[in-house]
Formats: structure tokens, C-alpha cells, sequence
């Protein structure tokens, strides 16, 4: 069985500077990842066949993240049942039909859908984090311990900010 708890596809490989900041956050909190590029459209029996053997391996979470039509989200939710994650990438109209295409699911095809880009692609792996901690007391400590270092990070930029105004 994999260490790797999630699995990161990208639709292109234009993708990636978006998606490593998935894989910064898993990093960060300790958790295996692995990552792939997978095509709803291109690639749609190696996208399913991929899906299939990650969750045989033990993957308990995939990040997809996707532009312009943003499928493949979709195309991986309908493959398994395992949580999925979508994050639209702004390749074209600024992201908005990547949005639309992912969080229009129909019912019974759940994705997660989280912000556009780079922010969606940290706040994808901080969700999937919380999925996994649910099963994972170490996994949860190290989840405060991570939201009590971002608290603090904002209150020394503040106290920064307010000896420069006195």
C-alpha cells in the first residue's frame, strides 16, 4: 500500500505552477502526495484506469485541477467515491467557465469546488488535510498547530504595522 493519501491531477502540464501549491501545503503538514497529468478529454481511459489504481493503493483524497471546460473533476468523482476536490484554473475568461464547469455538478457527483487558482490549489490541500485528520489524531494535531502559526504570523504583522504608524 501507498503512503501517498492524495493524489494531485492536473489536466495539462500549464497547470502545474497552480497545483505545486497543493503539494507545498501536503508538504508542509506531512502528508504523501503524488501527482499526474490526466486529460478528461484527452486521456479519459487513462484518467479512469489512474483513479482506479490510486484508490486501490490507498489514496484517500484527489486534487484536480483543470481550466477551460474543467472536467476532469467531474469525469473523477464519477469514478470513485472517494472525496474529490476540484480547483478551476484561470487558463482562459479568468477562470469563470473553469469555475462554473466545476462546481455544476449533478446530483449524486459531488466535487468540493474551492477558488480559482493558486489560492484554490492551498485551500484544496488544506481541505483535503481536514478530511484526512478526521482518521488521523497526528494529522490533526499538527492541523492546529499549523492554524495557530498562520493566527500568529497575522498578529506579529499587525503589531509590525503598529509600531511603524506610532
Amino acid at each position: 500500500m501507498s503512503q501517498h493519501k492524495v493524489a494531485i491531477l492536473m489536466g495539462s502540464a500549464s497547470d502545474l505552477p497552480v497545483m505545486e501549491a497543493a503539494g507545498d501545503i501536503l508538504d508542509r503538514l506531512q502528508i504523501g502526495w503524488r501527482m499526474a497529468v490526466r486529460s478528461a478529454h484527452r486521456t479519459p481511459e487513462e484518467t479512469v484506469a489512474y483513479v482506479r489504481k490510486a484508490e486501490a493503493d490507498g489514496v484517500e483524497v484527489i486534487i484536480c485541477g483543470a481550466g477551460m471546460a474543467a472536467h476532469l473533476a467531474g469525469v473523477v468523482a464519477a469514478e470513485s467515491l472517494l472525496p474529490v476536490i476540484g480547483v478551476p484554473v484561470g487558463a482562459s475568461f479568468d477562470g469563470m467557465d473553469a469555475l462554473l464547469a466545476t462546481v455544476q455538478m449533478p446530483p449524486g457527483i459531488p466535487v468540493a469546488t474551492v477558488a480559482v487558482g493558486r489560492a484554490g490549489a492551498k485551500n484544496a490541500a488544506w481541505l483535503a488535510a481536514r478530511i484526512l485528520s478526521l482518521g488521523d489524531e497526528g494529522l490533526n494535531k499538527r492541523l492546529h498547530a499549523a492554524k495557530a502559526e498562520e493566527k500568529n504570523k497575522v498578529l506579529a504583522a499587525d503589531a509590525e504595522l503598529q509600531a511603524r504608524l506610532s
